[in-house]
């Protein structure tokens, strides 16, 4: 793993207008992928992930702060700029991220049109790139409708791929998959990252395949990272108690523990850009100062966790 970054966002805030309502999305967010790296950004829906990721792939423009992707700041780049500077995606469903009127040849060929290229090196390169995801080169004169969604989320990240990225991020990109199909993706994007030192950001809410798949992890709640650092520690050891509740939150065999999670009702979380802890509301370790002062991230132990509370993280830091 290098030590150079593939993207760098540096206290990034992104807000919404709608109905002459301003909603903050994330709030002052800070976050970097190093080259060779796969980086997890987790947490529940609503809490400001997939905003962050179209902020780096130079879709969204952030209301304040910065990104960077291989040292291009993303706001002199533009759309097209941002996959120049070596950025690609990945997204949810590959039912609706394949165009149904297109061959995949034609899928495929579309990222490359600003190339240049020509065409028998578009032929030669869209042969070359369905291989390296697992697909015949037969397949290219096929529409996504004749495949399977893990077939059509191979083809999906065969386009990203076209353009050689040296980053890509995933936006839940084996969610909408059944079990066995994600293994299948979740193995062919760590078979890509070996053979061509890609860096990740895979955003998504699934603890249990993040700890399989990446090196760090952060958590992000609310529009605010709560906490960071290795996926080993962070999945193993949480330090943040919205962390634990989101380890907790994962499917166990024992219908006991299951019955006792459902049984945990909590207060409707906090409204985003609302002062103090956003988790304040759900938190059984809530202090008066949690309701008024928003916690920053500090170091505990291996982990980076914004919680003012000590004797919370003294839980599992004992």
């Amino acid at each position: 793993m290098s030590d150079t970054t593939a993207l760098d966002a540096r206290g990034v805030s992104i807000d919404y207008l709608r109905r002459r309502v301003r909603t903050r999305a994330v709030d002052d967010v800070s976050l970097t992928v190093r080259s060779g790296e796969t980086v997890g950004l987790v947490g529940e829906s609503g809490s400001g992930k997939s905003s962050l990721a179209m902020a780096a792939l130079g879709l969204t423009k952030p209301s304040a702060g910065t990104i960077s992707v291989n040292g291009h700041r993303i706001g002199t780049l533009g759309r097209r700029g941002v996959a120049a500077a070596g950025a690609q995606a990945v997204f949810q469903s590959p039912y609706s991220s394949l165009d149904p009127a297109m061959t995949v040849r034609a899928i495929l060929a579309e990222p490359v049109v600003p190339l240049r290229m020509r065409k028998a090196e578009v032929r030669s390169r869209v042969e070359e790139t369905l291989a390296s995801v697992g697909l015949d080169e037969s397949v290219a004169e096929r529409y996504p409708r004749e495949f399977s969604g893990g077939q059509r989320q191979r083809i999906a990240i065969a386009r990203a791929m076209m353009v050689r990225p040296r980053l890509l991020i995933c936006d839940e990109p084996t969610s909408a998959l059944d079990l066995s199909v994600q293994a299948q993706v979740v193995n062919l994007l760590m078979d890509l990252q070996r053979d061509n030192g890609i860096s990740y950001l895979v955003i998504g809410h699934d603890l249990a395949l993040m700890n399989h798949l990446a090196d760090r992890l952060y958590v992000m709640y609310r529009g605010r990272i709560v906490e960071s650092g290795p996926t080993s520690v962070v999945h193993g050891s949480p330090a943040h108690p919205y962390t634990r509740a989101l380890v907790e939150a994962a499917p166990s065999p024992d219908p006991r523990r299951q019955r006792e999670r459902r049984a945990r009702v909590v207060p409707p979380p906090a409204a985003l850009g609302t002062p103090g802890c956003a988790f304040a509301p759900r938190c059984p370790f809530v202090l008066d100062r949690c309701t008024t002062e928003v916690p920053r991230l500090r170091q505990v132990g291996a982990v980076e966790v914004a919680c003012h509370n000590d004797a919370a993280l003294e839980v599992v830091t004992a």
